[in-house]
């Protein structure tokens, strides 16, 4: 059961010294206020400010017992061992503990918990935990139907009371939640781009943990994101522009998705079908448009390695993924942003296929795709970095070049060549990915990164496809894990056999 549906209980933690009484303390807010807390069997972290918490660690560790249990997630992502490697690593955290006056904003929580992570908070104060397990509910966390009891036993006749003896006279009590970070983006936070509703929910079965459910935003939020983007615009304007997304754009492309998601699990191969999204469920309209689309959840974390992905192995895996998925599928994602990439147990894979497209398919048949594409090959973030980038010289290759304003493998390419030698630009992949701008790998990277974009013959580049990159990759490892002959002078430019 998870955590945010199980009930509250009641548990006494063994004799401890307890804070004197009075009022709540001030909580701590900002993200830099305290790092944040760990249970008690790893190093954790002093409270940030006010007094002293004695009974912390027993408190914790009475708290994970009872919540979590022998809970795989738990053991996998929350034991003491692996958070305190993730910790060190850096990067967010799946779990992050806080007690009494600790940092617990809401948001600040928010921005620190990788997707899916969760966040303990325990106080003797029953209000204030009633209060926060409210408000984090209202900020995209899956929080607990009540907050959880525990009652810390204590001593007033010179002897210990058992710990399996809750006697309410003879005891002090602290509160208790949970919450699960399920929204992708904070509540009522606005990016750049139009998107859909995304966020975990629980599976059908609750062994099968949580999936991710992608659906048609509401006409009030597109309203909303309209009216911040064109404060002058008439209302009736955005009305009708709202309404358009809602029940013609985000269905179709929703739909095009759940497609695309069904074409790549029944053609990939099984160790790449697991790199990406597996449908599960689909709610259709009326037209027979999806409005609701149910995938695995491919949860970022260690691949089954056990340690962060180095920067080649990263490339690697990319390059090898996207190579089946044009060659053995024949579709074209057209959005391979670091946003759109995940680091999971399978190793990298790819997500959100809705803008993706058949090999050799006739987009221009369906009018209202057609310009879809049409616009979209024009504004998209990709588009507007090839254009720029070719203006300034940056890419020269003909076949890229080529590419710009068309649906073409070379978008993809493009994107490729630009994410493998910089992946920590998404500050997710920090502790997942190692990456050290000084070394060979990187050097050797960034050569082939300059040779796919400025080819020495732009007429006739000698990268053209993924598998080109790949092939090229696969020499880097061998060249690297043999002995460098003699030091590189400074500003030498890096050459790999091959390049």
């Amino acid at each position: 059961m998870p955590v945010s549906q199980s009930p509250s209980a009641t548990v006494t933690l063994p004799v401890g010294a307890a804070p004197e009484d009075g009022s709540p303390p001030t909580p701590a807010r900002g993200r830099d206020a305290a790092p944040s807390a760990l249970p008690s069997s790893a190093p954790s972290p002093a409270p940030a400010a006010g007094r002293r918490v004695p009974w912390r660690e027993d408190l914790l560790d009475q708290i994970t017992a009872q919540a979590f249990g022998d809970d795989p997630e738990f053991l996998r992502y929350g034991a003491p061992a692996g958070l305190a490697a993730a910790q060190a690593r850096g990067g967010p955290q799946d779990f992050i503990y806080a007690v009494e006056n600790e940092p617990h904003e809401p948001d600040d929580i928010f921005s620190r918990l990788r997707w899916g992570g969760q966040f303990v908070y325990a106080s003797r104060y029953r209000r204030r935990v009633a209060e926060m397990n409210e408000r984090f509910g209202q900020r995209g966390f899956e929080t607990m139907p009540r907050p959880g009891l525990i009652r810390r036993a204590r001593s007033r006749f010179g002897f210990a009371v058992p710990g399996w003896l809750p006697l309410p006279l003879l005891s002090k009590t602290a509160h208790y939640y949970v919450a699960r970070k399920v929204n992708l983006v904070l509540p009522r936070q606005f990016s750049d781009r139009f998107t859909y509703h995304v966020q975990l929910v629980p599976a059908d079965r609750p062994s099968r943990g949580y999936v991710v459910l992608k659906e048609v935003p509401s006409v009030a939020r597109v309203m909303a994101r309209l009216q911040a983007k064109f404060p002058d615009a008439a209302v009736d304007l955005l009305e009708r522009r709202a309404m358009k997304f809602t029940e013609k754009i985000f269905p179709l492309f929703l739909t095009r998705e759940a497609a695309m998601l069904q074409i790549l699990q029944r053609d990939l191969p099984p160790a790449y079908a697991r790199r990406v999204p597996q449908v599960v469920g689909i709610d259709h309209d009326a037209r027979g448009y999806v409005r609701r689309l149910k995938m695995n959840w491919m949860r970022s974390g260690l691949s089954t390695l056990g340690r962060p992905l180095t920067q080649l192995e990263f490339a690697r895996q990319a390059a090898d993924l996207l190579q089946v998925i044009h060659e053995r599928v024949g579709i074209i994602h057209l959005d391979l942003r670091l946003d759109n990439v995940v680091l999971s147990e399978n190793g990298v894979c790819f997500v959100d296929f809705g803008s993706a497209v058949r090999a050799g398919e006739n987009i221009q048949g369906n009018p209202l795709l057609a310009n879809l594409y049409d616009e979209l090959m024009r504004t998209s973030q990709i588009q507007r970095m090839i254009e720029k980038m070719t203006l300034s010289g940056a890419v020269t290759s003909h076949l890229i070049q080529s590419a710009y304003g068309r649906v073409d493998k070379q978008v993809d390419l493009f994107y490729l060549a630009m994410q493998m030698t910089n992946p920590l630009a998404n500050p997710d992949f920090k502790g997942l990915v190692e990456m050290d701008a000084d070394s060979r790998e990187a050097a050797a990277l960034s050569a082939l990164k300059e040779e796919v974009l400025k080819p020495r013959d732009p007429t006739r580049p000698t990268y053209g496809s993924a598998g080109d990159v790949l092939r090229a990759i696969l020499r880097i490892e061998r060249d690297i894990q043999r002995p460098v002959p003699s030091a590189l002078y400074p500003g030498e430019r890096v050459r790999v056999r091959g390049l």
